[in-house]
């Protein structure tokens, strides 16, 4: 598997990062192989210690702190995306810098901004009505972007409410889903799904179709997700990925057990899982602080 492909395709569509940027990262990666004698294809079987000897050696040449800080930021977000995307069960990068920065956590939306975003499409039209659907069904599953624009009409049981998701590797996965987006999601492809056929055209059978009758990409869900949020004056940097992330948190803060969601976002390992309990913790936290009299 092309990993260093993959991540560069991350860049570009989740991140929106400038050519520049993603060619240094491209760039301090392979060095990174270089100096490991490692394939790009074994960048999956790194492991920390090789990362602390790597920076370490950096250091015993007497490289400059902002180099590399800049090769171990390369590396951060490597190996966090190939955690968010299931390809390694836990991130080597991550301990490095655990001194100094700490554990990254994903970013979430409230469930106020969450409603916002929500409530944001234009029902009247069938873009909006699509777009709500999109929507309420990201944010109800919990799906990555890749997952949810290759779904099938006949992956969809909305008598039964759930949806057959197929992940990486084509895992496949069985998710409830909220009477809320099943509601729309009925109402898009009674009322709107039909209107985006091109006449004469075979349907394709991908739930989520955008106008020429084919199915919406995973840069134009990134795009319409930023459109909307902007729309709803949510001032955070919003991706598919944070509607993941806030899916799972709002489950956990809301009682939900940690193996259930790990099942429900088809992780492999509930190590991955658990990094959203450090943002429910947090969270507990703080409401005790302002809460607890004797805090």
């Amino acid at each position: 598997m092309d990993y260093l492909e993959l991540f560069l395709e991350y860049l570009q569509v989740e991140l929106g990062l400038s050519e520049n940027t993603q060619l240094s990262y491209l760039r301090d990666l392979r060095l990174f192989c270089k100096a490991l004698r490692l394939e790009e294809k074994d960048l999956s079987k790194v492991e920390r210690q090789q990362i602390v000897r790597y920076v370490t050696d950096l250091k015993m040449k007497g490289r400059a702190a902002a180099t590399i800080a800049r090769k171990l930021a390369a590396l951060k977000a490597f190996y966090r995306f190939m955690v968010q995307e299931d390809y390694m069960s836990s991130d080597p990068a991550e301990a490095v810098e655990a001194g100094t920065k700490g554990t990254h956590l994903p970013k979430v939306l409230t469930e106020e901004e969450v409603e916002a975003l929500l409530s944001a499409p234009d029902l009247a039209t069938a873009e909006g009505l699509r777009d709500r659907a999109l929507l309420e069904m990201l944010y109800a599953t919990g799906m990555r972007v890749s997952e949810i624009v290759n779904l099938k009409v006949e992956n969809v049981n909305l008598e039964m409410k759930y949806v057959l998701v197929f992940g990486k590797g084509s895992k496949e996965r069985i998710v409830p889903l909220g009477s809320v987006a099943a509601g729309y999601l009925e109402r898009y492809l009674k009322e709107a799904r039909p209107t985006f056929f091109v006449k004469d055209e075979e349907d394709p059978q991908t739930v989520f179709l955008g106008l020429g009758g084919q199915g919406l990409t995973r840069q134009r869900v990134w795009e319409l997700i930023g459109q909307y949020g902007r729309n709803a004056g949510i001032l955070k940097h919003i991706s598919p990925h944070m509607l993941r992330h806030s899916f799972a948190t709002h489950l956990l803060d809301n009682g939900a057990d940690l193996r259930s969601v790990q099942e429900m976002l088809g992780h492999a390992d509930i190590s991955t899982t658990q990094i959203y309990t450090h943002l429910t913790n947090k969270r507990l936290r703080a409401v005790y602080d302002k809460a607890h009299p004797r805090k």
